[in-house]
C-alpha cells in the first residue's frame, strides 16, 4: 500500500510539473524506484527483524532479536540489507512500467491511434476491462519477476546459508549470482 500511495504521489507530481499525462518508460521506471525507496525507512527494519526470526536457530522471540540487533549493531543494523534493495526496488518499478506501457499500446490499438475510437464510448476506450487489467497485471508481474529473480534468489540464499555470519565471511550478492551461474542454477 505504501508503494502505491508513493507512486501515485510521484506520478501526479510529475504530471503537474510537466503538464503531460503520458509518462514515458524511463520516467515511469524512475518514479517507480523513488516510490519503492520512500517506504524503505519503515519497512526495511521490519524485514530485518523478520529475516532474523527466520534464520534464528535458537527460536528466540521477535523482541529479543530486536533488542539484539539494536545492542550489537545500533540503528544501522536495521538497514544492513539496504544495498540489496537498491536493486530489488526495480521489481515494482518494472512491473508498473510494463503495465503502463502495454496498457497504452492496447488502448491505442483499440482506437484511432490516440486511444479513442469513434465507434466506442469514451469510457470504454480510455480504460481496460477488468479481465484485461488482470491479465496485463499478471504479464507485468511475470516480466518484473523474471528480470529480478537472480538477484532475489542470491539474497535469499545469502540469508539462509550464511545467516548472521560476519560480513567478511559472506560473499556479496554479485558473487552469489556468479556462483549460481557457474554451478548451473
Amino acid at each position: 500500500a505504501l508503494y502505491f500511495f508513493a507512486y501515485t504521489f510521484f506520478k501526479n507530481g510529475y504530471t503537474d510539473l510537466t503538464g503531460n499525462s503520458n509518462i514515458g518508460a524511463l520516467s515511469n521506471l524512475v518514479l517507480g524506484c523513488f516510490a519503492e525507496w520512500t517506504h524503505l525507512p519503515v519497512t526495511l527494519p521490519i524485514d530485518c527483524v523478520t529475516t532474523a526470526i527466520q534464520t534464528d536457530d535458537r527460536n528466540r522471540g521477535a523482541f529479543v532479536l530486536l533488542g539484539n540487533i539494536l545492542s550489537e549493531k545500533g540503528i544501522g543494523g536495521f538497514y544492513k540489507g539496504i544495498e540489496a534493495y537498491t536493486v530489488l526496488c526495480l521489481k515494482p518499478a518494472i512491473q508498473y512500467t510494463v503495465y503502463e506501457q502495454v496498457k497504452r499500446i492496447v488502448l491505442v490499438a483499440r482506437g484511432d491511434g490516440r486511444g479513442r475510437s469513434s465507434s466506442m464510448s469514451s469510457s470504454s476506450s480510455d480504460s481496460l476491462t477488468a479481465a484485461e487489467a488482470f491479465f496485463l497485471g499478471m504479464i507485468a508481474r511475470v516480466v518484473a519477476t523474471m528480470l529480478t529473480y537472480p538477484y532475489l534468489r542470491a539474497k535469499v540464499m545469502l540469508q539462509s546459508t550464511y545467516g548472521n555470519a560476519k560480513a567478511h565471511e559472506k560473499p556479496t550478492i554479485p558473487q552469489m549470482i556468479a556462483e549460481q551461474l557457474s554451478t548451473g542454477g
